[in-house]
């Protein structure tokens, strides 16, 4: 069994107590739980509102279709991501194109963005990766200038800043987090969307539960007190009221346990500035207009520099317990992708294959410790000192 995995969630006693206050409560879902979690949360952010539902991917779907992206459209954004960024753009009947990233960070590039732009073009998609927001300034000047909409995909950004501002708090037309078990707070399964517009709020939040209108004054004929009406056609994506409370007790905790993410992404680059001094092992750099989440500590690795490949390096940490991982494999590795965007293949992407060839993901969670760090850093200069 791995003793140090790449990323875990970390449950304390009062999450656990909320849960089963939750449970005892009357109502397990649709309950106020829900609307105390998203005021929570839109608070913690700078936002005006929050729509919490039953995934990051699902807040995906619901800012695509919200933002009324559909059949014909086409999105922008960038290879190195999980599948869910492009796959929630294929639910509404959209087009995907990959864009290209910058080498040392992953993070999409306007420069890259641009000469993608058609008429066809509704959106830049940005993906902050591994916790670092992208350069949002070019990508939302770039987006103002062709009439484009900015959606955020934040999985990784929660608590991340950019000039100040936390993200999900600034102008973008929508932001979407994750709060699977492995980001920064987690509610089991679920996520969220922050649009700015309460019309395209509205429609978020009547599409998160089955396209259902409650509003008389919204009703085509409205009857009585028993009477709602499905104006279009939505999905079941609500969170619980369970998962809102694990919610609540974890977001009282995330300024903490960023805290600790920070002290330990300082640990790694102390340690490994000691052992490699930058030869062959880098990591991504602090850059100043913004402050990373850090979701993910990665080290960009030059396999052949040392003689081996990523595959026989993860198996060795593995052996010594040690948990990695790969963020992420380009969308066009995998079939699903390859067969959507057939035309996105002859464009060279040199950003996406320096960064895809050389990164690893190392541990990093709250409950990881220094000496938890110097391990999994001492691990790695012997595993790649054995290969060259």
């Amino acid at each position: 069994m791995i003793r140090l995995s790449y990323a875990r969630q970390t449950i304390e006693d009062d999450d656990v107590e909320a849960v089963v206050a939750a449970l005892r409560a009357p109502q397990l879902t649709c309950g106020p739980l829900v609307a105390r979690f998203e005021a929570a949360l839109a608070s913690w952010l700078g936002a005006p509102h929050a729509t919490v539902c039953s995934s990051g991917t699902a807040a995906l779907h619901l800012a695509y279709a919200g933002l009324g992206i559909g059949a014909g459209d086409e999105i922008i954004t960038t290879p190195i991501t999980f599948s869910a960024t492009a796959a929630a753009a294929y639910y509404v009947g959209a087009t995907v194109r990959l864009a290209d990233v910058d080498p040392v960070t992953g993070n999409l590039t306007a420069a890259s963005v641009e000469p993608l732009i058609s008429s066809r073009t509704r959106a830049i998609v940005p993906v902050h990766l591994a916790g670092l927001p992208a350069d949002m300034a070019e990508l939302s000047e770039l987006a103002r200038h062709h009439g484009l909409r900015v959606i955020e995909d934040a999985c990784h950004a929660l608590g991340a800043s950019y000039r100040g501002v936390r993200v999900g708090g600034g102008t973008s037309d929508a932001v979407v987090f994750s709060f699977h078990p492995v980001k920064h707070i987690t509610t089991g399964e679920g996520g969220a969307v922050l649009v700015r517009d309460p019309d395209v709020r509205r429609r978020i939040e009547r599409l998160r539960q089955h396209g259902i209108e409650r509003d008389p004054a919204r009703l085509d004929a409205p009857a009585g007190p028993w009477v709602y009406e499905v104006q279009e056609l939505g999905w079941n994506y609500r969170l619980s009221d369970l998962a809102c409370a694990l919610g609540i007790a974890q977001l009282a905790k995330l300024s903490r346990f960023l805290g600790a993410r920070r002290q330990l992404v300082a640990h790694y680059r102390a340690e490994l500035g000691r052992m490699f001094d930058g030869d062959g092992v880098t990591w991504v750099p602090e850059v100043a207009d913004r402050e990373s989440a850090n979701h993910l500590f990665t080290v960009a690795i030059d396999f052949a520099r040392f003689g081996t490949t990523r595959a026989r390096v993860m198996q060795a940490l593995a052996a010594a317990e040690i948990g990695t991982q790969v963020h992420y494999m380009p969308l066009l590795h995998h079939p699903l992708h390859a067969q959507r965007c057939p035309d996105e293949h002859a464009r060279p992407r040199p950003g996406t294959d320096h960064y895809y060839a050389r990164t690893l993901s190392l541990p990093l969670y709250p409950t990881l410790t220094a000496d938890d760090v110097r391990y999994v850093v001492g691990e790695l200069h012997r595993v790649l000192g054995e290969s060259s």
